[in-house]
């Protein structure tokens, strides 16, 4: 968010600050919410590759865009991508403040960067049903080193462009909005999404860098225990945002999920899947910004009615143990395998909003193997195995 806001490379290229920490009421039903704050100082991370050291801000701006003729006022798609990413991240907080029932509220830093940008960071601890949450925006430009810029294409072994010319800066644009929702109940799935969208230009000393634009992100459930009414609801919310498109979406990013998240080591997926798509720009970029829109749209009729369901479901010693075990294998799929953890890792990004996205607490227990038939064993056995839900 922020720096794990993004489950790709793009997330890492504005981390947040650890220095202005406020305390969020509910937010409004608004585009951007204004809202109570408590601040408190923090350490700035130092980073050998970061983009750019980030400032601290008592409060979020309207936009972090500027007004130019792809920005703020433009009617463009980034001023739209934004103004989708706030609302729903003030929409998300909201819902899960009141799912959560406790009182608990989400703590906020809120961060700019000089050259361009800035970003919300929210996160709920150890609530009554919240375990921990996170819900995060970032919008962010200006100019990447060109060693960024080919590690965020997934080519940070080559050493210049294309066409054999040395790289150099490449301007840059890069929203997204990211969220991990850990439960305390083990029969309430944990659940993370991330929607974003990127744009690169080419600057004139670099020809290997052509402007470019892509949307990504994608939303899938990482339950303890299959909850058959629960999965198939998860399943055909996200088929039914994916169908308005094109009924190919579905199965193509349901099947690309199952392949990303893969604990590769174990062969095994993180969770039970959902959609998940990357370097999306084959189609109008109309209907693209409509379909991420569409998407991070479904993740409350999608989430909530589960939460609503298991929150409060009886649960003994066991369950926790085994709810631990698979927060390990969650834990281990974000440090080995997520590209947006490595890469912010090995940016310098700060490793508070990275390492968000991980538990509170997780369990290894050496060569534990469930019971064949157990409730334990079938949720291994379909991560494993990935399934056809609906």
């Amino acid at each position: 968010m922020a720096s794990s806001l993004f489950s790709t490379p793009s997330q890492t290229l504005a981390p947040a600050p650890a220095t202005a920490r406020l305390r969020v009421a509910p937010p409004a039903q608004v585009p951007f919410p204004r809202l109570p704050r408590r601040v408190a100082r923090g350490l700035r991370v130092r980073s050998s590759v970061a983009i750019e050291k980030e400032t601290p801000e008592s409060e979020p701006p309207q936009t972090f865009l500027r007004e130019d003729g792809r920005g703020a006022g433009s009617g463009s798609v980034r001023e739209r991508f934004e103004a989708m990413i706030r609302r729903v991240q003030g929409e998300i907080c909201a819902a899960l403040e009141e799912a959560d029932g406790s009182g608990a509220q989400f703590v906020e830093d809120v961060w700019s960067r000089p050259g361009g940008g800035g970003g919300i960071s929210r996160v709920l601890q150890d609530g009554r049903v919240f375990e921990k949450a996170g819900v995060n925006v970032s919008v962010v430009y200006g100019v990447m080193p060109p060693d960024a810029y080919r590690a965020a294409k997934g080519e940070a072994g080559k050493n210049g462009a294309a066409d054999g010319h040395k790289a150099g800066p490449v301007p840059f644009f890069a929203a997204g909005i990211s969220s991990v929702l850990h439960p305390k109940n083990p029969f309430a799935p944990t659940l993370h999404f991330n929607y974003r969208y990127f744009e690169t230009d080419a600057p004139k000393d670099a020809p290997g860098a052509p402007r470019q634009w892509w949307f990504g992100g994608g939303t899938d459930l990482t339950p303890s225990y299959i909850i058959e009414e629960d999965v198939k609801h998860f399943h055909s919310v996200q088929k039914q945002a994916c169908d308005k498109f094109d009924l190919s979406f579905y199965p193509k990013f349901k099947k690309w999920c199952d392949d990303y998240f893969c604990i590769k080591h174990r062969n095994e997926r993180r969770g039970l899947g959902g959609i998940f798509f990357d370097d999306l720009n084959d189609y109008d970029q109309e209907m693209l910004l409509g379909f991420a829109t569409e998407c991070a749209d479904s993740v409350l009729p999608a989430y909530i009615p589960i939460i609503e369901r298991r929150k409060d479901t009886p649960f003994n010693e066991e369950h926790k143990a085994w709810q631990q075990l698979r927060r390990g294998r969650y834990v281990e799929f974000n440090l080995v395998y997520d590209r947006g953890t490595t890469f912010g890792l090995k940016t310098g990004g700060r490793i508070e909003s990275i390492l968000v996205s991980l538990p509170l607490t997780a369990r290894w227990q050496y060569d534990h193997k469930p019971e064949r038939g157990t409730e334990e064993w079938k949720l291994l056995d379909a991560c494993m195995n990935p399934k056809e839900w609906i």
